[in-house]
């Protein structure tokens, strides 16, 4: 991926990105030149005005390499190296999308940077901001010329609809569709992190970790109390009682509303998180041999975790994610990590070289699900393949144990993660947020 990302276009990379979709549409022989559909190509700010547009983006020394010439791009900042548009049921760019469907649009890539899993970033991506958008399913259309397409869009889950096959004398269009699979739901994934004390406030999980991450110090909204400006208010209280933050998940289980209360009482957004799934039949062996430059990794697996896994853990995510009194002492961080993490069963894998840990990964399970977290890979070890590798292990792990299907939650700006996850067939299932009180 070459350190691609995937952001909303704005500013010079709107216009960017229409040049490019032309040229890529051009260099295709998809469309002619003179034809008007090239000018409605180039329009890129009408599809950033009435759709969602998105870019990949590189940097500019790596764009330059793959193109040989920086006059494809912009001027200054990132080169917009792919693009594609989001059209929702209604818009004027959706052609064949129905009630509660999104379609896509107009997916190019420039010539010089292709074969570069680009068009892939774009797609998974795009099937991700769909699902936070509440979409029931994502529609496409596509020719019988689109070759290197169709082989994208069926990995990805994408299947042929042919009764709603469309198009005119000049062209044929197959439309495709992609229904995203079920969530866990929240309460699945709290019980693979377990706060290690709950207080139920109007019905609302309220968690209370001594502010060890936000999945286990926050309020989980389950049901609708009868008086929500009230149920707030005690949630208010509890938290400021421990000398925390007040923090709420925001997510399908939420009270119609919730997020607007909880904007108008000065509630910030600190993370928006995805939750992707895949099922486990069907699962290859568990990840091969794992190398390092430094040679052969052996990974153990015990039903706890050691201090030396805890250390390598919060060392990394703790104290990243740690809000209140989890900020203060390594003892006290080690100490609330045991307790959250030992509140559900779980297999922890811990990755070694000659030179030492190198990587661990935590296995936790609930019903017929494993949730997969923790993954962590040292610096020194990194580029080798070994966070796939722990994530095939892992999953392999729990087939052996029972489990049936996988989730893990990945925060949605994280572009190398989800790619690392959409090509080992994790597909987006929820979006939710956490707002916390100012």
């Amino acid at each position: 991926m070459s350190g691609a990302v995937v952001r909303v276009a704005s500013g010079t990379q709107v216009a960017d990105a229409g040049a490019l979709t032309a040229r890529a549409y051009l260099a295709d022989r998809l469309v002619d030149g003179s034809h008007p559909y090239a000018d409605e190509l180039r329009d890129a700010q009408r599809r950033a005005r009435e759709a969602t547009l998105l870019v990949a983006l590189l940097p500019r020394a790596t764009s330059d390499d793959a193109s040989g010439s920086s006059d494809a791009v912009g001027a200054d900042g990132p080169a917009v190296v792919g693009t594609v548009t989001l059209a929702p049921y209604g818009t004027s760019y959706a052609q064949i999308a129905e009630p509660g469907e999104l379609e896509i649009r107009m997916l190019a890539v420039t010539p010089e940077a292709r074969r570069r899993g680009i068009a892939e970033l774009l797609m998974t991506t795009a099937l991700r901001e769909a699902v936070a958008g509440g979409a029931r399913r994502v529609v496409l259309s596509t020719t019988d010329a689109m070759h290197a397409a169709h082989s994208l869009y069926e990995r990805l889950g994408f299947v042929a609809v042919p009764q709603r096959d469309w198009g005119h004398v000049e062209v044929h269009l197959r439309v495709h569709a992609w229904t995203p699979p079920d969530a866990p739901g929240a309460l699945v994934e709290s019980a693979t992190w377990p706060p290690a004390r709950v207080v139920d406030v109007d019905g609302w999980r309220v968690g209370l970790s001594g502010g060890l991450t936000r999945r286990a110090n926050s309020a989980l909204p389950l049901g609708v109390p009868q008086d929500l400006p009230a149920t707030l208010t005690r949630v208010e209280q509890l938290y400021a009682g421990e000398g925390q933050p007040s923090i709420v998940r925001v997510c399908r289980a939420s009270p119609p509303g919730l997020d607007d209360v909880l904007a108008a009482r000065d509630y910030a957004v600190m993370s928006r998180t995805d939750v992707l799934v895949r099922p486990l039949d069907g699962l290859g062996p568990g990840g091969g041999a794992l190398r390092t430059a430094e040679g052969p990794v052996r990974v153990g697996v015990a039903d706890r975790p050691d201090d030396e896994w805890l250390a390598a853990w919060s060392g990394s995510k703790a104290r990243l994610h740690a809000t209140g009194a989890a900020a203060q002492a390594d003892d006290e961080s080690l100490r609330l990590a045991r307790e959250v993490l030992g509140g559900a069963p779980a297999l922890y894998l811990t990755a070694t070289d000659a030179t030492g840990l190198v990587g661990v990964v935590r296995a936790a399970f609930a019903q017929d699900w494993v949730g997969l977290s923790c993954l962590v890979v040292a610096p020194r070890a990194r580029r080798h393949g070994l966070g796939r590798g722990l994530t095939l292990r892992a999953l392999d792990e729990a087939v052996q144990r029972g489990a049936d299907r996988a989730f893990l939650q990945v925060e949605a700006r994280n572009t190398a993660a989800g790619a690392l996850y959409a090509s080992l067939g994790f597909q987006p299932a929820e979006r939710y947020v956490y707002r916390e009180r100012g």
